[in-house]
């Protein structure tokens, strides 16, 4: 199910496969990645996930997630391995992915315009979903066709 993620980099960044992770059904995981945002010396910058398919979890929790190291920040490389994403998204027939993100966290929304998202809505999480218990509430809900 995993495929060769080494085509993943460009000028700036590569993205460095760190793990990879089965789905598991019962629990409404699918497949993913867990890969290294570096900079092409090497230095990891941050780090970023793919989870492969599409659930109602997936709708709140999105098919990609994003931290940059502060030092880092403000270069779009959040940005910029999302499209690296897209990719390898594509390689496993994905035609849609979802980002998700929390409507207060500005940079997380300027990422995904960054990277071509549309706005589909700013929702209430369902009761029963686990980021409740983290204390969030709100999604603001982006696709990407690829």
């Amino acid at each position: 199910m995993f495929i060769n993620t080494e085509f993943l980099k460009n000028s700036e960044i590569q993205l460095v496969l760190e793990r990879t992770v089965e789905g598991d059904e019962a629990k409404g995981w699918v497949p993913a990645y867990h890969f290294a945002i570096c900079n092409n010396k090497g230095i990891k910058m941050g780090v970023c996930d793919l989870r492969i398919g599409h659930n109602d979890k997936l709708y709140y929790g999105g098919n990609i997630g994003y931290n940059i190291d502060a030092t880092y920040r403000g270069n779009h490389y959040a940005g910029k391995a999302c499209l690296l994403l897209f990719e390898l998204a594509r390689k496993h027939n994905l035609e849609y992915l979802i980002i998700t993100c929390n409507p207060e966290n500005i940079a997380s929304r300027k990422t995904c315009e960054y990277a071509g998202g549309e706005l589909l809505e700013v929702t209430e999480l369902p009761d029963d979903s686990d980021m409740r218990d983290r204390g969030e509430t709100r999604k603001c809900i982006f696709k990407f066709k690829l």
